[in-house]
């Protein structure tokens, strides 16, 4: 081969070295619309995933689009209209879960399209029981546990030490948040009320379990600010509105030890959750080619340890765990900062995907008319 045809050989090969299970030549679109969750944790991402991408990908483009906490509606609604405008999207495993069992997610073999761990082990035995659903690529454990200040004068040096904590207006007075959905809340007031962590969700499935949660929400619903995005609790634990709250573990890491507020966190009955990328159905094919070929690079077994330099959710590759370091700007380790740490885990709420997959969009209608009242 002379040299001119080598270089124009090596050339091709490195245009297409990074496309993940496909064939040279692949043509794939230069833009992309990314939808996640905002704050902290999509900063996580863009500085792990997306800002390495495309520093390899000059050409490439990202749009991104904060409304993860509406992916079922807003997926339904892009579906009906037949517009489909977001390429991926960030999504809780239920949800996830919902958008595959109505066919607006797309159906993945998680071993062809995805790396595979540096000892070759196929993706899907790394991922391992968190693939959860056929279209949900898991990134992160995480869990949505409380935090609280710790300069509360009418507390009288007395500090939360269990979730109930939450329902007791006379020992922990003041305002709470809370997220504006039903999911963590009914389990909590159920426990609160009572019943056995094991039993929550037969509980939970009849009428007069649902009026049990609801009856204990009523409790301290006077004294909550409901909340919608991550960001929110941590602005008013930060601003002094509230005294303790319910948020992502992440955002309280970065409100604890990047801002140093006087907060505190409550990992008592913290509520593991998973979260992870589906792919929208009906995406034309230069565009699948992107999204692939982006998923194949950010959830390698490197690229998921590399998030947790940012924000302490735990990475959900078994191979990326010994890769968790230090924090990339404060230089602290994140280990013992992840809600998988053993004293963090010692009272852990597991929660439920395929029930809530099931239940949720009638315990939403019901959660909204109760807001309502």
């Amino acid at each position: 081969m002379n040299i001119t045809r080598l270089l124009t050989a090596t050339t091709a090969l490195v245009a297409t070295a990074t496309i993940a299970g496909a064939e040279s030549h692949v043509e794939m679109a230069n833009e992309m619309t990314i939808v996640s969750w905002g704050g902290a944790y999509q900063e996580s991402q863009r500085k792990a995933y997306v800002e390495p991408y495309l520093e390899a990908n000059p050409e490439v483009t990202v749009t991104w689009d904060e409304s993860s906490a509406e992916a079922v509606a807003k997926l339904r609604a892009q579906n009906e209209a037949g517009n489909v405008t977001w390429d991926l999207v960030d999504a809780v495993a239920s949800d996830a879960m919902r958008l595959c069992d109505e066919g607006l997610a797309m159906e993945v073999d998680h071993d062809e399209m995805l790396a595979e761990a540096p000892d070759g082990t196929a993706a899907s035995d790394d991922f391992g029981d968190l693939i959860v659903s056929d279209c949900f690529i898991p990134q992160i454990v995480y869990s949505t546990t409380v935090g609280y200040r710790t300069d509360n004068a009418e507390w009288e040096g007395r500090t939360p030490e269990d979730i109930c904590a939450i329902f007791d207006l006379e020992q922990f007075p003041g305002q709470r948040s809370l997220e504006k959905r039903p999911i963590g809340n009914m389990e909590w007031a159920l426990l609160c009320d009572g019943v056995a962590k094991d039993e929550i969700y037969d509980v939970l499935e009849t009428e007069e379990g649902q009026d049990r949660a609801f009856a204990k929400l009523d409790t301290i619903k006077d004294s909550v600010i409901w909340w919608s995005a991550g960001a929110d609790t941590p602005q008013l634990l930060a601003d002094g509105e509230v005294v303790m709250g319910s948020t992502y573990n992440g955002r309280l890491f970065s409100l604890i030890a990047e801002q140093g507020q006087p907060v505190e966190m409550l990992w008592d009955a913290q509520v593991f959750d998973l979260d992870g990328w589906v792919i929208p159905e009906g995406l034309d094919e230069p565009t699948l080619n992107r999204v692939k070929d982006f998923l194949h690079f950010a959830t390698d077994t490197q690229r998921l340890a590399d998030q947790s330099k940012y924000i302490a959710y735990g990475p959900a590759r078994q191979s990326s765990a010994p890769m968790v370091d230090k924090h990339a700007e404060l230089g602290i380790e994140m280990a013992p900062h992840m809600p998988t740490d053993p004293a963090n885990s010692e009272n852990t709420f597991l929660y439920n995907y395929e029930w809530w997959a099931d239940y949720r969009d009638d315990l939403d209608a019901k959660f909204q008319a109760w807001l309502a009242q």
